[in-house]
């Protein structure tokens, strides 16, 4: 080896080490040690340079585009060695649909890489970072990084805030138009229902906010705020309509149209028995729309109580008479008028109850 960029850093009967700087790719190849001895002894290694890419560069960008144009950004690096990879990137998030061309460079050792990011400029891309990030095993998992600011034009967007949401008469609305563009558009334009503002005394023009005092009836129309800039121009409308102060809704009471009552009534029997009564009643259609059910339901659970009550009182003189079983026959005593008392006049009258069947009363 016969180069100044090689130098011998020991030399021993054991070991033979060399270092080389400066590495370029023509240091790549195999290297041979040799040992001279009876017969020589040799070992052999081989040598792989990476080519390091150079810094990236994105070339297709011309400021400002306008909204809707069609943006091809490129991204090139050369001298890897394998072939370099490059990643686009908006705003930190990864863009995957993009074009990748690999070429061979002239010295048939490195490779010079490309990636094309292709898209339709919008509003929302005015002022994103784009870049793209070259990434190689010789950049040691640090990536170069080339960025580009895009600048996007479009027409202005506007929008109208009301300050009142139910204007009435005697009382003041402010109007405030919000235009954003780029370039910045020109102080907005304010009509009604097509020309200019019928009352300048009360309706008051500062910049993009429209002020209206002592509304009124005739206040009634179509507002429109217009702004342009050099790319164009949008407009948009607010819709007055000044109520009454009388009119003013008040809040509507909604009557069901179906009530329902309960009414539970204990009453304690011998049997110790608990019962419950139920009343529904439903609203009568014809009633007048004022009225509310709670009456009729108080008259339902007035009637369910007696109804109640009576049952109660049946069950009660159906349990006295079922405890008094038995057939009773009241006959006067015939035959027994000359009997000297009453106990000899039962005795001796017809029909006598002595081995009777059936118990018998008689009427002495």
């Amino acid at each position: 080896l016969r180069d100044n960029r090689i130098e011998l850093v020991r030399a021993s009967w054991h070991e033979l080490s060399i270092s080389v700087s400066d590495v370029s790719l023509s240091d790549e190849g195999q290297y041979t040690c040799s040992l001279f001895t009876m017969p020589v002894k040799t070992s052999k290694a081989f040598l792989t340079v990476l080519g390091v890419p150079e810094k990236p560069q994105i070339t297709g960008f011309t400021s400002p585009v306008m909204e809707g144009e069609r943006m091809q950004l490129t991204c090139k690096t050369s001298g890897s060695k394998p072939a370099a990879d490059i990643r686009w990137f908006k705003n930190d998030k990864e863009v995957k649909d993009v074009k990748y061309l690999k070429e061979e460079d002239a010295n048939r050792k490195t490779f010079t890489v490309s990636s094309t990011l292709d898209f339709l400029a919008d509003r929302n891309d005015d002022g994103a970072v784009v870049s793209c990030r070259v990434e190689h095993e010789s950049l040691n998992s640090t990536p170069q990084i080339a960025m580009q600011v895009l600048e996007i034009h479009y027409t202005p967007l506007v929008k109208i805030i009301s300050s009142n949401s139910w204007p009435e008469e005697g009382q003041s609305i402010i109007l405030t138009c919000e235009s954003k563009g780029k370039p910045v558009p020109e102080p907005v334009l304010w009509t009604k229902d097509g020309g200019e503002l019928p009352d300048p005394e009360r309706m008051v023009v500062n910049g993009r906010v429209l002020s209206i005092s002592f509304l009124n009836k005739t206040d009634n129309g179509t507002y429109r705020c217009e702004a342009k800039n050099p790319i164009g121009r949008n407009s948009t409308e607010y819709v007055l309509i000044v109520h009454d102060v009388f009119n003013t809704l008040l809040p509507t009471t909604v009557i069901p149209s179906l009530t329902t009552a309960t009414v539970t009534t204990t009453v304690a029997l011998t049997t110790s028995t608990t019962t419950s009564a139920t009343a529904s009643s439903t609203r009568d259609p014809n009633a007048l729309a004022g009225q509310t059910g709670p009456d009729h339901a108080l008259i339902g659970g007035i009637v369910a109580v007696v109804v109640f009550v009576t049952l109660c009182s049946i069950i009660l003189l159906g349990r006295y008479l079922a405890r008094h079983k038995g057939t009773y026959l009241t006959n006067e005593a015939k035959g027994a008028e000359d009997a000297p008392d009453a106990d000899t006049a039962i005795i001796n009258a017809e029909g006598s109850q002595v081995n009777a069947e059936e118990k018998k009363e008689y009427f002495i």
